[in-house]
């Protein structure tokens, strides 16, 4: 085939194809089905045997790229005691009035252990040991770790995260009457007492069915969702399970009573746990007043 038919087929290749007779040539015609295939596009101009065609590929924008999720941690309003729990008792106040209380004791310990600053860790923080216990009760990268805060072997190691450290330095020792003072609220945690494997009723305070004998649900817990639509049980569905055996927070209980002779604290109501728990301490969270609003 000679140069000039090489032409003619491209020009035939490329030629434009018009939906509608009226319509004008255009550098935005339609053109055929298989070029349309071609994921480029096409740049015509004077095409020629010396000048061919520039097929360029298309530019594709790139999707914004997402920004990291970091974790946010609760801060605390203020650092904090462990300690451990002792039981509930009546209180009568000198008005006559009774108030029941949970009685927390103090073991050896509430010693700083570690201060986490912004340069070190990315954040601050205030690591609290409690209760010593033997050497060997302990692993030995948490004797290192204690070791070079110089702080005796301790059992339970938590942070409280604050706006600033200043004023706290490893192993100082929390006194309990210069945190805390009565009438104070503060926010006890803990871990709840665990009941075992419990049905609705128990659980989540359902209804039982009719206690006769034509009935066919008592205590069951009956349907849990449709069936074609959306045929499947929605996350979350409150449902049998195990009951109890939790972390737990109870939120702004008031200081009652601190007697510095038997080294213990009352606090009205009720907190998480059996008799022997570890508790934690912290001032309530008030937001605005000593947490930010954001």
């Amino acid at each position: 085939m000679s140069v000039a038919g090489r032409i003619s087929s491209i020009t035939t290749t490329i030629t434009p194809q018009f939906h509608h007779p009226s319509s004008s040539p255009s550098s935005a015609a339609i053109l055929p089905l298989r070029l349309h295939k071609i994921r480029t596009s096409l740049s015509c101009s004077n095409s020629s045997f010396l000048n061919p065609l520039h097929l360029s590929p298309l530019t594709t924008t790139k999707s914004p790229t997402r920004r990291p999720t970091s974790i946010q941690m609760s801060m605390d309003a203020g650092i904090g005691l462990m300690g451990t729990k002792l039981g509930m008792m009546t209180y009568f106040e000198s008005t006559g009035k009774v108030v029941p209380v949970t009685v927390i004791g103090f073991r050896e310990g509430n010693v700083v252990t570690q201060v986490k600053t912004d340069d070190t860790d990315g954040y601050n923080a205030v690591q609290v040991g409690y209760r010593r216990v033997r050497d060997k009760k302990l692993t030995k990268p948490e004797m290192g770790h204690l070791e070079k805060a110089g702080v005796i072997p301790l059992r339970h190691l938590q942070e409280f995260r604050l706006q600033s450290v200043e004023g706290f330095e490893p192993n100082q020792k929390l006194v309990l009457e210069e945190l805390f003072k009565e009438g104070d609220l503060v926010d006890v945690s803990g871990t709840t007492i665990g009941k075992g494997f419990q049905g609705g009723i128990k659980r989540h305070n359902f209804k039982r069915g009719p206690m006769s004998h034509g009935s066919k649900s008592h205590r069951a817990l009956g349907s849990i969702g449709a069936g074609t639509t959306p045929g499947r049980v929605y996350p979350g569905k409150k449902m049998p399970g195990q009951m109890g055996g939790t972390k737990t927070k109870i939120r702004k209980l008031k200081i009652v009573k601190i007697d510095s002779d038997l080294r213990v604290v009352m606090i009205k109501g009720a907190v998480p746990g059996k008799p022997g728990n570890l508790i934690r301490i912290a001032p309530a969270k008030i937001v605005g007043k000593n947490i930010p609003k954001n």
